[in-house]
C-alpha cells in the first residue's frame, strides 16, 4: 500500500519565495550594473556600494519577507491580504533612508529602483502562494 503525500502548505510558498528571491537579486543587480554603466554613481555617503551588495541585501530582505509570509500562512485569517499590506507598507519605508543619504539624485532614484524592482518581483510570487 503506497501514501500519498501532500507537500505541506509552506513548501510551496518555501520554493516559490526562494525562487523569487534569486531572480530579484539577479534584477536588482542589474539595474545597479546598467545604471552605472549609464553614469550613475554608485557612491553614497562618500562610499562606494558594490553591485553584488545590492544582490546580498535584496536576498537578505527577501528572506526576511519570506519568514514573514510563512508567518502569515501560519497564523493569519487573511495570510494574503495582510503580507501584501505590510510588504508593500515596508517597500515604501525602505525608500525613506534613501531620500535621506548624502547621494545625487541620481543615485537616489536609482536606489529606490531597486527597492521597487525588488517587491516588483518578489511580493506577487509570494502573495499568489498564500490564502486569500
Amino acid at each position: 500500500m503506497s501514501v500519498i503525500t501532500t507537500p505541506a502548505p509552506t513548501t510551496s510558498l518555501t520554493i516559490r519565495g526562494l525562487a523569487a528571491t534569486a531572480v530579484a537579486a539577479a534584477a536588482t543587480a542589474a539595474v545597479a550594473a546598467a545604471g552605472e554603466l549609464a553614469g550613475i554613481s554608485l557612491i553614497v555617503n562618500g562610499a562606494p556600494i558594490p553591485v553584488p551588495g545590492f544582490a546580498t541585501l535584496t536576498v537578505i530582505f527577501s528572506l526576511a519577507g519570506l519568514v514573514l509570509a510563512v508567518a502569515l500562512a501560519r497564523w493569519a485569517r487573511h495570510a494574503r491580504k495582510a503580507f501584501v499590506r505590510i510588504t508593500l507598507a515596508l517597500t515604501v519605508v525602505s525608500l525613506i533612508p534613501d531620500v535621506l543619504v548624502g547621494a545625487s539624485v541620481a543615485t537616489k532614484v536609482l536606489l529606490m529602483s531597486t527597492h521597487v524592482v525588488a517587491a516588483a518581483i518578489v511580493i506577487p510570487a509570494v502573495a499568489r502562494r498564500l490564502s486569500a
